[in-house]
């Protein structure tokens, strides 16, 4: 299990906000999160905000400490 997959599943509203507090164009949609679909949650927050999958896991660990 990745990183990203635990701190999602540990605490994803906490995340969320935080997402949007610094990516103000992500919606909710970009941002709604299903049990088993982390990867697809972590592919379309890339896609929005251009950054590599291991530029946004670290940030999510950073958020985390």
């Amino acid at each position: 299990m990745s990183s990203f997959t635990q701190q999602v599943k540990g605490n994803w509203n906490e995340l969320k906000g935080k997402f949007k507090q610094q990516y103000a164009d992500l919606t909710d949609d970009d941002l709604l999160y299903e049990e088993g679909k982390e990867d697809e949650l972590l592919g379309k927050i890339q896609k929005k905000i251009g950054k590599t999958r291991e530029e946004v896991e670290s940030e999510v660990e950073s958020w985390s400490r």
